[in-house]
């Protein structure tokens, strides 16, 4: 089957508008979250990481917007047309857009928002991207949970091989809201201090917003630097919760093995995980279970939410995005803020920013509704 590639990429966040600001400050171990104080979101300070609105009115106007964009499509919009700008692309009939989001445009609904409602609508997110650059094939607006970032990767793969597509542009983001934060402040999962992945003192989630996107292609003569493989992925929902992890690690671990068949590679062919770990105590320690039945609690793996706080719909891809630097530098990135391991199997952690010969990573991902998504990437010139 032929190969498919993760290519041109963007990234909009707290530490910059593009993926070298945010790569840069994590190989130095630079957080991007910080304490947040604003009653109108939360009663309480909390820690996040947003992107400044300045910088993002400033860039989106140079875009010359004939119409008024919600907060969410600023971003979107923005990070995107750097990366179809940078693939030099024309947007085709042969051109594929996937929008991936958890709760798109939901901050419309607030009291004070100036759009209607129907923009809350999903349909109508992915009509306005398309829309905007003139993309000749309907969005497909792709919202799984935790997982659609990672899944949309997934999905832009299959209509590739299907001929469907010869190139897709895939596009990720969440905002950081009040519905948002609200809703993890209900489970008592949010963190008051920074949060720290499998860590021993975890105190729970940091939410956090970006903005980022790839160019999925069969076409490996307009590769960039970082660029990998998708070479396996598989979905699996255990079932167990609308909330809560199978304790047995049951579908993150069936994605794992599946994916790893599909790439026809044994445990040891990984040389690290970016993980999904959010500093939950169920969704880490299912984890580390799901891990360890996968034959992994030896591979090094980080999870990037110390960075970036937990950002939803867009966290598979802008971890994948990271993922791809690791790859190409040859540098294992420190999972920041852990200290001691805290959960029952062993794992492997990164805790110090470490050169590495790397080939081949494992991204994970699972989220609420018990879904789960694994993908493996490799190295072009490996």
């Amino acid at each position: 089957m032929n190969s498919v590639y993760l290519s041109h990429n963007n990234i909009i966040s707290a530490y910059g508008f593009d993926s070298a600001a945010a790569v840069s400050s994590i190989k130095n171990e630079v957080s991007g979250l910080s304490l947040v104080d604003d009653s109108k979101i939360l009663p309480n300070p909390f820690y996040s990481s947003l992107i400044p609105q300045g910088s993002l009115s400033e860039a989106f106007e140079k875009l010359n917007p004939k119409e008024a964009y919600t907060r969410l499509e600023q971003i979107l919009l923005v990070s995107l047309a750097d990366t179809i700008k940078k693939s030099g692309i024309e947007l085709s009939d042969r051109v594929g857009l996937i929008v991936s989001t958890t709760k798109g445009n939901i901050d419309v609904l607030e009291d004070d928002s100036p759009f209607d409602e129907e923009r809350a609508y999903l349909n109508e997110l992915g009509k306005k991207i398309e829309n905007f650059f003139g993309f000749k094939n309907e969005a497909i607006v792709l919202s799984n949970a935790c997982v659609s970032g990672v899944l949309a990767l997934a999905v832009a793969k299959r209509f590739i091989h299907q001929k469907r597509y010869d190139h897709v542009f895939v596009v990720a983001g969440d905002l950081v809201s009040k519905f948002i934060l609200t809703g993890f402040n209900s489970f008592q999962a949010l963190s008051e201090t920074p949060c720290r992945p499998y860590c021993k003192t975890r105190a729970g989630i940091n939410i956090g917003e970006v903005g980022c996107s790839v160019l999925v292609t069969a076409d490996n003569t307009n590769l960039v630097d970082e660029s990998v493989r998708i070479i396996g992925e598989a979905s699996c929902n255990d079932a167990n919760h609308i909330s809560g992890p199978s304790r047995t690690g049951e579908g993150l671990y069936r994605s794992i093995v599946s994916a790893m068949n599909q790439a026809e590679i044994e445990a040891d062919a990984i040389d690290y995980i970016s993980a999904h770990g959010t500093a939950t105590n169920y969704n880490d320690e299912m984890e580390a279970i799901a891990f360890n039945r996968a034959n992994l609690q030896h591979t090094p793996l980080n999870s990037l939410k110390g960075y970036f706080g937990h950002t939803l719909g867009a966290s598979g891809l802008l971890e994948t995005i990271i993922g791809m630097y690791s790859l190409h530098s040859n540098t294992l990135f420190a999972s920041l803020g852990f200290q001691e391991l805290g959960v029952s199997k062993p794992l492997h952690i990164i805790k110090k920013t470490t050169a590495k010969e790397s080939s081949i990573f494992l991204k994970t991902a699972s989220g609420f509704g018990g879904c789960n998504t694994a993908a493996i990437f490799q190295k072009v010139n490996s």
